[in-house]
């Protein structure tokens, strides 16, 4: 358990003493108000600091303080109130979050620190960081911490999930409602009302000493990655905890490392869209680097490709702008060849040597030739398709031509999927990918080959039907992109943490080839009128901004919270006293979050190799009714449903869920 050592003088006891006082009289306090209380962790007494750890998928706000003034029980399937207890694979990363509650006095210049798992077979140790070192040089640094920054919601998203029934939203968001979901009350009645929400992770080499101020909690937030050469086993560690004025705690940490392995080529496929623009903006002050000097460019370029870095740490493929045929060599072989992703370049983690495995033609229709005919067409694609044929990259990698995105114009995606697939030469190969929803693509574009859908509800026997048709039609498959509620987790900031983890249970049970989330660096919103967004301090990424609305606080159409913001720059030419001036870029907790879904889904795909029945009875016990299995209450209104979600929204459920999975895994080991 903890070793028993003082956390904090109670203000009680503190009043009238001098600071050096309280010191000097901390032993004997320690002795009469030092207590294990129900839930194993030790405390003071209500009014002390508290420490207690949770897996991060359970977004604990700033203001929130559930142990010392809630009397809530915090253990949980990872957290027995004394030690952080871990299950692992190898070549997975497994994350823990520890919540420091200090309800009645600051804590001054904490310090955190945990490197290394040990146990009779090896370790698993983190080598410390010189302060010239790159953060984003992975090698001998399988844990790192992070400290959590938070955003308040000052008002709730209307773009993730309708509001005409207040069950679409997030519980903690919800309004007092009757069993039909007609809310009342005001924005002040939603339990999380401007509320602070963790989702930044600075590397704590960047606070190598914080505050917790008093009333608020501070999380710490852990990524253990397991190297494939790991043997199975017992690994023990200790994160420690020292503040000026709170004497050293030991969290115990204990993982056990499975006898496998995931893929270092993900099973689950995605792709997340990253704009150069926007990122040189920030870094640079310039959105092209063509008008960048010669230090800029590359500075530019090591920054782009820290961004692929990361995501391929998270188990994400990336894919930005359009790149000229031309320049394929210089700005993609080394991600797609998995260059970028080996030693040389500072990269250590799942996938070492494996490329990208996706590339984007023309993203969101910025393919240069559309204004031309037929001829046009089949010239560019062969020049494509011999491309990708001459390069033999030994990733296996995805290309396709984003010929529109979400257009009603029928008529000119099926004439250009025309075109491509009349091509007499080699580029007659080339997917073509258009965003619109299964059923339109099937009755209108029938030589479309790659529709990409939101994951959305809809009349059920209409989309499965062309899911099917889809899944089972030679040459042709479907994306589905993005999220929301009703139908599934949705990317908002105050949705719940399992929100992303459920996204891909959804990717493995409908079989769709690829999950695409829209952006990950949307930093302008031009889309909302708001412009450049003031990263670290405003959750409001999306939409319009156009006043307060009595019951849902700040709002404007489309108002959303984090949609488009996965990754936060690491520097901000837009807003530099917000900047930490560093080259490279800081991860979201939703990315870390998406990435303990995508490894769940390597361990469902595991799971149905071994016992199809019992994987699917799993899936279908976790997401019974989801996308368009939730149906519409009016078939002649499919915008509308009514009701509740259908998944469980508490994690200890989901790591349950995997317990199971890992059962039907080990009864094939041997």
């Amino acid at each position: 358990m903890f070793s028993i050592s003082p956390f904090f003088m109670p203000p009680f006891v503190a009043r009238g003493f001098s600071r050096g006082n309280r010191f000097q009289l901390l032993s004997i306090f320690l002795a009469i108000f030092a207590i294990v209380n129900f839930r194993g962790a030790v405390i003071f007494a209500a009014d002390s600091v508290g420490i207690w750890v949770n897996n991060g998928q359970d977004k604990v706000t700033r203001q929130s303080l559930r142990m010392t003034r809630g009397g809530i029980d915090v253990r949980t399937t990872g957290w027995d109130g004394r030690t952080v207890k871990l299950v692992a694979a190898k070549n997975e990363t497994v994350a823990f979050n520890v919540v420091i509650e200090s309800p009645s006095g600051t804590l001054r210049d904490v310090q955190a620190r945990f490197d290394r798992l040990k146990s009779p077979a090896g370790e698993i140790a983190s080598k410390a960081r010189l302060p010239d070192e790159s953060l984003w040089d992975f090698r001998e640094r399988p844990i790192e911490l992070f400290l959590v920054r938070y955003l308040r919601i000052r008002g709730v998203s209307t773009l993730s999930y309708e509001h005409f029934d207040e069950r679409h939203v997030p519980e903690r968001m919800r309004r007092p409602h009757d069993g039909r979901g007609y809310a009342r009350g005001v924005w002040e009645d939603r339990p999380d009302h401007d509320q602070d929400y963790p989702d930044i992770l600075a590397p704590l080499e960047l606070h190598p000493k914080f505050d917790v101020e008093a009333g608020t909690n501070q999380s710490i937030w852990a990524d253990v990655y397991v190297p494939r050469h790991t043997a199975a086993g017992i690994y023990r560690g200790r994160l420690t905890l020292r503040a000026s004025n709170l004497a050293e705690v030991q969290v115990p940490v204990e993982l056990r490392v499975l006898n496998w392995s995931l893929p270092d080529l993900p099973t689950a496929k995605t792709m997340l869209y990253v704009s150069q623009e926007d990122i040189y903006r920030r870094y640079l002050g310039k959105r092209y680097l063509e008008a960048a000097s010669g230090p800029e460019i590359i500075r530019g370029r090591k920054v782009l490709d820290r961004h692929f870095q990361l995501a391929h740490r998270h188990r994400v493929s990336l894919i930005h702008e359009h790149t000229p045929i031309g320049q394929m060599d210089q700005q993609w072989r080394p991600k797609l060849d998995g260059s970028l992703f080996t030693p040389k370049y500072g990269y250590a983690g799942p996938g070492v040597g494996v490329g990208n495995n996706v590339l984007s033609i023309g993203t969101y229709g910025a393919w240069p030739w559309k204004d031309g005919d037929r001829g046009a067409m089949w010239r560019a694609t062969n020049r494509w398709a011999q491309y990708f044929k001459d390069a033999k990259f030994e990733t296996p990698t995805e290309y396709f031509l984003y010929l529109i995105d979400e257009s009603d114009d029928f008529e000119k995606i099926e004439t250009w999927s025309q075109w491509v697939l009349a091509n007499p030469g080699i580029g007659k190969s080339v997917p073509t990918l258009a965003t619109l929803s299964l059923p339109k693509a099937k009755a209108n574009t029938p030589s479309l080959t790659l529709p990409c859908a939101t994951a959305a509800y809809g009349i059920t026997d209409d989309w499965e039907e062309a899911a099917e048709h889809y899944r089972e039609t030679p040459g042709k498959s479907f994306y589905l992109y993005n999220g929301g509620r009703i139908g599934s987790g949705s990317l908002a900031t105050e949705d719940d943490g399992i929100a992303l983890r459920m996204l891909a249970w959804c990717h493995f049970k409908f079989k769709a080839a690829r999950w695409f989330i829209w952006q990950g660096t949307y930093y302008e919103n031009f889309q909302g009128g708001t412009g450049e967004t003031k990263l670290f301090s405003q959750a409001h990424t999306f939409g319009s901004r156009t006043g307060r609305d009595k019951s849902k606080g700040e709002t404007g159409g489309n108002y959303n919270n984090g949609d488009g913001v996965m990754f936060y720059p690491g520097t901000d030419r837009v807003y530099p006293e917000e900047s930490y001036q560093v080259d490279g870029p800081l991860a979201s907790v939703r990315l870390k979050l998406w990435r303990r879904g995508l490894q769940d889904y390597e361990y469902l795909a595991a799971a149905e190799k071994i016992d199809p029945r019992g994987t699917r009875a799993l899936v279908q016990k976790c997401i019974p009714k989801v996308l368009w299995e939730v149906g519409v209450t009016d078939p002649d209104d499919p915008s509308y449903v009514r009701g509740d979600i259908s998944w469980s929204t508490d994690p200890d459920d989901w790591e349950r869920a995997r317990a199971e999975l890992i059962g039907i895994i080990e009864s094939n080991q041997p």
